[in-house]
């Protein structure tokens, strides 16, 4: 038979439900934003954002348009935010150079501009097609 101390999770966001799972979650994810904000290559991004996603309405000429260029701006965000992550993690394990975390920050790095190549062949595709063809 199971003790109540086994069954209760050292993370309290585990042991929540409902809309009390769904109001905490969101604070966390408002709480990364903010933390991303303060990382100059996410606010650079961000910064482009505001000015690429209004941008993608005008020149996508279909909704199937808009959403990829849309979403590859936001992608790239996303990977920013991994990215990140992941340098924070290595981070805080310790400062001591190693050879694995050199290779995950370089990953990450990797995933970042395979993103951002991602965004600008959707972006350079789009202006072609609504200029050149």
């Amino acid at each position: 038979m199971k003790s109540n101390t086994s069954t209760l999770s050292a993370n309290p966001q585990k042991d929540r439900k409902g809309l009390n799972r769904v109001w905490h979650a969101a604070g966390y994810s408002v709480a990364g934003l903010r933390a991303g904000w303060h990382e100059t290559a996410f606010r650079q991004e961000a910064i482009a954002a505001i000015v690429l996603l209004p941008l993608s309405l005008w020149l996508g000429r279909t909704w199937i348009e808009i959403a990829l260029l849309a979403a590859s701006v936001v992608l790239v965000m996303i990977v920013e935010l991994l990215n990140t992550a992941v340098e924070t993690a290595i981070d805080r394990i310790g400062p001591e150079w190693h050879d694995l975390s050199k290779r995950a920050k370089d990953m990450g790095s990797a995933a970042v501009l395979l993103s951002l190549l991602v965004c600008a062949g959707i972006w350079a595709a789009a202006l072609f097609h609504r200029f050149v063809v």
